[in-house]
Parts: C-alpha cells; structure tokens; sequence
C-alpha cells in the first residue's frame, strides 16, 4: 500500500480545464435539488403574502380553508411560535424581517401573512388562495426619485463608509479647466435562479435538519439558531446541489416558516417559493439615483472627483446598494468625495444581487469618465491611464496586484481599437449606425474564515470535506484541483462533501469570496496531511484525517487593497427609426489572480457579461404607484434577455500574480457584469452621438433622443 502520494504525480491541476465533477449528475437527473429530496410523511406549506402596501392585518378568516381537503394548518401573526427578532445575525443587526407573523404590520406588498400547510402541494395552494385575510389599510409611499427630501446619511460601517472624503472638492471642481456633472439612473433589477428558494424542515433525534438551496450552510444553521433560542450543535442545515442564487439565496421566510411548521406538526414540512412570491421576498436590486461630478485639467488629469449614491430601501430593514464604492479603488483625484445616502419607502427590502453596487455604480462613473475623455478630446483608454492611481485613492494602502492597464492593452489589442474613428455616428451599415465603447471593471477580493478535513483512504483516494456551497459555479471541482495540486494525486482520486454545516464553519458562496476562502483552508489541510503521509507507516481503516482553520491567519492578513480588475470593450448596432439596439461584440479581458479552472472560469466571466448585457438593454421592474405592487411579476413581464439577444462574447485573462498571497487567488463571480452596461452605453453613444445616463436603454428612449 502506498503511503505517499508521489506515485501518482500529475501535471498541474489547479490552471488546467476540468469538467464539472457533478456534471454528470446533473444533466442525468440524479442530482436532486432541495424540493426534489423525499421525505415520509411530508407536507407542504404555501406562504399567503399581503395583497396591501402598507397597514394591519384585521383578522384572517381560517375557519373555512381549515375545513377543505388535506389541509392541516395555518399559521399566521395570532397563533404562530414566537421567535427571538431581537438577535444579532451576520450583519451584525437583527434582520426584522425573519420575524415571520410576529405581529400584524404589514409594510409591504407581499410581505407574508399565513402559511397553509397541508398534504399536498396542490391542496396547500388551493387553500391558500382561497383564504381571506382582512386589513387595515394606510397610505403607502413606493415612489422613488433622485429629489427625495427625506433622504439621510445611513450610520457608518467600519467595512463600508458610507461617506468618505479628502481634500476640497467644491474649491477645485470650481478652478477645473473641464468639468462633468451629470446624473445617471438605474432601475429595480431582480435576480432570478433556475431553481426557485426551497427548505424542508424536520426534527430528526431531537436536531432541526433542513434540506434548503443556499449560499452558505454554517451561515443559514447559526441564523436559524439565534431565531429558534436553539443550541447551535442542534441545528444541521443541507444543501447539496443549488440551481443558481446570485446573492439571493440568504436566510429567508421560506425556510423560518418550514421551521415553525414542522415544530407545531411534528412532521416535515417542505416550503418552496413561486416565481411571484420571489419578486417580494428574497431582495432585489435596489433602483439607484447617482450623480458624478468630475473635475480635470485640459490634458484629462483628474483634480476633484465626487459620486453621489442614492438607493431606497424598506422601513422594516436598513439596505446600502453602494454604487459610489467604486472610485474608491478606480480613480486618484487631489480631492475625492463619494457619498451614499437611502431613502425608506413601502417596499421590500432590497439585497445583494450579483456585483452589489460595483454593477450600478460602474454604469454611472464609468459613462461620467468616457463623457469626461470626449470634452477633453482624449482617448477613454488614454483617460484611465492617465488617471491610473498609484496606492488606493482613498485608502492610501498599496495593492496586492492591480494589473488593469494590461487589461485593456490585451483588450485594445483584440478589439482592434487602434482603428477605431474617436467621431460619433459616422460608421454605417445600411440602417445601422455602429459604434464602440469601453469601461474599467473592478470586484474586491476579499476572504473569509473556513475550516477544512483531508483524508488519506486505506483505497488510495482522498476525501475533502469542506462546507463550501457550489451554486452552480463549479466549486466541487476547483476544490478537487486545489487538493489534488497539494497532493501531487491525479483529481479522479479526490472526493469532495460540501453543502452541510456538520462538516464546521465555511465563509458563504458571496462576494467572490467563496473559493479564495475554501482554497485557502483545503490547501493548509492538504499540506498537513502530505507531511503526515511522508512519516511513512500503513493507513489505518478509518483513514489519516487533517484540519485546517484559517481564523488566524485571514486575521493576521496584511493589510492591501486587493480587487479582481477587468476592461470590458463592446460594439452595438443601432437603428434610430425602430429603436432596436443590437450588441455585436462583447470582449472581457480579466486580472484576477491565480485561475483555478479556466472551463469553469470563462463561464463565469461570460454569464456575468450576459447579466451586464441584460442591465444596459431591458431590465427593468415597474412599481405601481397606485397599489404598491409590482406590474408583471414573472418572467414574462420581466424583461431581461434572451439567446437571441446575446452575441458571442469572449472572456479572456491576463497573468496576475499577487506576491505575498497566500492562494493568490481572486473571486471572478461578479467582475463580469460590472462595466458592460456601461461599455454599451458608451458605444450608444459613439454610433449615434446621443448620451444615455438611463437604463434600460428602450427602444423608446433610443426614438425621443434621436
């Protein structure tokens, strides 16, 4: 039996192209997703969401839906189990709204009011739709816009100011030789997986166990804990295969109602979310008012820089889309200011959608920066280099790596930029006009504290054990090349578990943290069991097991800026009689450290492009003034695109090492949508000569300025 793993050495694993290792399974069907897992003796909840904006719930007439077939409760504000709304969660803050029917306010549109459980899932949605909630109605206030006069200034995080500021802006945009000062809009986007929100939940030896779809395990069990005033140790949460969240997939109704319902029942009770229920209840991307003031000398060079953030945000939670953290790392200016400020409306609270706030705030700094190079007759690629800072303009700290000119140089190259006519509307092609444009990308890199197992097995193979959540980005398999790059052993001999808080704390699936953080605590465990392995001696039936935490050593980490960087580059075709905007081209080229799996890699950076795509020509979700509640809440009324719509886009990378690092690695789950929306406006205007600062950029918008 071979104790060593030098046998099998293989050539590199992490940089080499793998197929997903669950990818069978999933294209055959075998891989089963939260509301697929059977259960004996399970039932189905359907959650009843308030058909008002804003009052009370008067009284919920449950007698006649407790009559109808297979219907076994309903829960709601008068008889449900009380829970602690009081506890401090992730963000450091009660979360008010996992306070399901705790009280009778409603403060929204789809906030919910009942649960009905019953036998079947059909049999739930029937009662649920025949039960009759009566209300209180108030007045409601859902209208967003940039003049709100009871905007505020939210309390300071210490991980994300909401203001920061240095040197006098007013004095020197006012002795600028030129200067932009514009305002640019973005409206509610919603993010939508494959795979609606799903929990089952049960008690199983005295230990809640919920099988859910979510971004992190330890993080769901230990918010559960807090809510239900349960031992942590007695609380598992699963979640093995996950179709898709993108920020969405956090701790939500859905599952805390499973709960309360399989411990008044004593039975699994299963709750999975419509399509029309998650327009209200699992965030969204707030709408966004931004004004960008730019001041430069006559050759480009940036003196004053000021980004204004303003976002809404529910009366019931507190929410910062922040949009102006961008310039923050972009952009050296003698005075800097950027500011967010919200104003709370009769709304849901929006969340994390993917690239929060870079994705918002690239469209307005970065269509401010290309209208700054048109009035100062320079390049936009010229600009940014001109303007390319040496340490972080506002933190002073160096960077890890910052290797955004490469980027766009590499992109410039591909593109063909060099041959493009800086003129607006003069490229034709029949009844098309065309045009190009371009934009900076940039995402933190941040990391998290993750625990981790390797084993040696008697059989020759090794079992990972992590609680990383794969949410369809391909981490199982970035985790099987980082441990089988540490142990010199071919990947086909690497098992992986994820997706369980029994197997101890892991940092979520967000903010492009995920794998940075798993590799980190895969590896030191990897390498601790090489040494162990290298003493020689047989492998005992259980196996050889090592641990890894990172607590420590992400504490310890030095302090830099450390930020994925990217230049997205687009060519669209225009038609001013129809409105029609076609995107031709799309060209990412990324810097983000080291590229696990570069299969998996470039269908990040691709789908996170067609996200941006969608941003900049149709997403868009509409309010209603009158009720409160949104108009078109499917996908049918949501407009966001399609096959038809996207082009071939390539995505590509350049080498980025991060010296002193300890993985040198880099999230790329968000960078590729930043920037696009505005690298398409950009080109908008460079085929017609008419700037766009409102997205989406409708075929109607195209008509009334042309």
């Amino acid at each position: 039996m071979t104790t060593t793993t030098e046998a099998a050495a293989p050539t590199r694993a992490v940089g080499s192209a793998h197929a997903r290792v669950e990818g069978r399974a999933k294209v055959t069907g075998a891989a089963r997703y939260a509301g697929e897992i059977s259960f004996a003796d399970l039932a189905h909840g359907w959650l009843v969401l308030s058909s008002v904006a804003r009052g009370r719930v008067r009284r919920v007439e449950d007698a006649p839906v407790l009559e109808m077939p297979g219907v076994l409760a309903v829960l709601h504000h008068g008889n449900a189990p009380r829970v602690d709304t009081d506890y401090v969660g992730m963000l450091g803050r009660p979360n008010p709204v996992l306070g399901l029917f705790q009280h009778d306010r409603v403060p929204f549109a789809g906030w919910p009011v009942a649960l009905v459980v019953a036998e079947t899932s059909e049999q739930a949605r029937e009662a649920a739709e025949a039960l009759v909630v009566r209300y209180d109605e108030e007045p409601h206030d859902v209208a967003f816009d940039a003049g709100r006069a009871d905007a505020y200034t939210p309390r300071n995080n210490p991980m994300m100011p909401a203001e920061t500021e240095k040197g006098d802006v007013e004095a020197l945009l006012g002795d600028s030789a030129v200067v932009v000062d514009e305002e640019y809009t973005t409206p509610e986007e919603h993010h939508h997986p494959m795979e609606p929100h799903a929990a089952t939940a049960h008690w199983d030896g005295g230990r809640l166990d919920v099988v859910d779809s979510n971004q992190g395990s330890t993080w769901v069990a230990g918010e559960l804990a807090k809510l239900f005033s349960l031992d942590p140790a007695r609380v598992r949460v699963r979640s093995e295969h996950v179709g898709g969240a993108f920020g969405s997939k956090g701790v939500g109704p859905h599952q805390v109602a499973a709960v309360m319902a399989t411990t008044m029942l004593n039975r699994p009770v299963r709750v999975v979310l419509t399509r029309r229920q998650m327009f209200s209840l699992v965030g969204y991307r707030s709408p966004t008012a931004q004004r960008v003031r730019l001041g430069a000398d006559a050759d480009g060079r940036l003196r004053a820089f000021d980004h204004q953030a303003l976002n809404l945000s529910s009366t019931v939670h507190e929410f910062i889309e922040s949009s102006a953290v961008l310039g923050r790392v972009m952009y050296d200016a003698d005075a800097h200011h950027t500011l967010h400020r919200l104003v709370r409306l009769d709304v849901p609270t929006p969340s994390w959608m993917r690239a929060p706030g870079e994705a918002p705030g690239s469209f307005a700094l970065e269509s401010a920066l290309d209208e700054l190079a048109e009035k100062c007759g320079i390049d936009p690629i010229a600009l940014r280099v001109r303007n390319e800072p040496v340490t972080g303009p506002v933190s002073g700290l160096p960077f890890s790596s910052r290797n955004l000119l490469a980027c766009f140089e590499e992109g410039a190259r591909r593109f063909g930029w060099a041959d493009r006519d800086p003129r607006p509307g003069v490229r034709r092609e029949g009844r098309w006009r065309l045009g190009t444009g371009t934009a900076a990308a940039t995402y933190p890199s941040g990391v998290g504290p993750s625990t981790a197992a390797v084993t040696a097995e008697t059989d020759g193979t090794f079992t990972v054990r992590i609680n990383a959540a794969d949410i369809g980005t391909g981490a199982r398999t970035a985790m099987v090349l980082v441990a089988a790059e540490v142990l010199k052993a071919a990947p086909d001999r690497i098992r992986v578990r994820i997706g369980d808080s029994d197997l101890g704390p892991a940092m979520i699936a967000g903010g492009s943290m995920g794998t940075r953080s798993w590799a980190w605590a895969v590896t030191l465990a990897a390498e601790e069991l090489v040494k162990r392995l290298a003493l020689g001696g047989g492998i005992p039936p259980e196996g050889i097991t090592t641990r890894s935490d990172t607590a420590e050593a992400v504490g310890s980490l030095t302090k830099k800026e450390r930020h994925s960087f990217g230049a997205q580059f687009a060519e669209v075709a225009v038609d001013v009689t129809t409105g029609e905007v076609r995107v031709r081209r799309l060209l990412g080229i990324f810097a983000a450290g080291t590229i696990v799996n570069p299969l998996t890699a470039r269908s990040q950076f691709i789908g996170g492009m067609t996200w941006g795509l969608s941003m900049a020509l149709h997403e868009e979700a509409v309010r209603d003034r009158a009720s409160g509640v949104h108009v078109g809440a499917d996908l049918a009324g949501y407009h966001f695109a399609t096959h038809a719509d996207v082009p071939l886009i390539e995505a590509d990378w350049v080498d980025d090492p991060v010296p002193d690092d300890p993985v040198g690695m880099k999230g790329i789950g968000e960078i590729g949508v930043v920037g696009v929306a505005a690298a398409i406006a950009n080109a908008v205007w460079h085929a017609t000569g008419v700037r766009h600062r409102h997205l989406p950029i409708r075929p109607d918008r195209i008509l009334i300025a042309s």
